[in-house]
């Protein structure tokens, strides 16, 4: 009887070619991912958000690096092409409608903050999936992929609480978000992706 491991590697045609493409295009989108959120820290200038946005952006930074030295020990060039192809779709997402023609709009924070958040679910599928290539490669350092695991779950709980802001600011004037639970020891639990998210009058 087979396992659902081995029916996956079955219909796979070559695993190394696979996880070349599935490295590129990761990095692709952590090239439109870093013009971004530095784009968003700018708009928030040197208030609080603004500052917590670059500190994020330096730390994307450091993940993308990482990513290369990944892509660099199995042998997968950086694609430069890819990536820039990549960026100018994220200029293009400039122009999209959030209400208005000339000015900022906060529905603007609102859609890009959810954006950067859903960038950083996809670098933490990104750890998890090296992860479990680590146990079987020691090309790859389960360890460091550990700590870059952990680093992106601080990012969406981060994240989170941005985009929890520029709702109220946008769209729930006068509201304020539920205090969230904490653990038994005190800490706060992490947000969980896609939940929903009440507020209290």
């Amino acid at each position: 009887m087979h396992s659902d491991r081995d029916r996956f590697r079955s219909s796979s045609p070559d695993p190394d070619r696979l996880l070349r493409i599935y490295l590129r295009d990761h990095y692709a989108g952590s090239a439109a991912g870093d013009a971004l959120v530095r784009r968003t820290a700018r708009a928030h200038g040197s208030g609080p958000a603004g500052r917590r946005l670059r500190a994020l952006a330096d730390e994307i930074t450091k993940d993308r690096e990482s990513l290369v030295g990944i892509m660099t020990s199995f042998g997968v060039p950086v694609p430069r092409a890819r990536a820039l192809v990549t960026r100018c779709a994220e200029k293009i997402g400039r122009a999209k409608p959030n209400g208005r023609l000339v000015a900022r709009s906060p529905l603007s924070d609102v859609l890009e903050l959810e954006a950067l958040r859903l960038a950083a679910e996809g670098r933490l599928a990104l750890w998890r999936s090296l992860g479990e290539i680590a146990r079987g490669d020691d090309r790859i350092d389960a360890g460091t992929i550990r700590h870059l695991a952990a680093r992106a779950e601080r990012q969406i709980e981060q994240l989170e609480d941005l985009r929890l802001v520029s709702v109220g600011v946008a769209l729930a004037p006068g509201a304020r978000p539920e205090p969230r639970r904490t653990t038994v020891d005190g800490r706060r639990r992490s947000h969980r992706p896609f939940t929903k998210v009440r507020w209290v009058s």
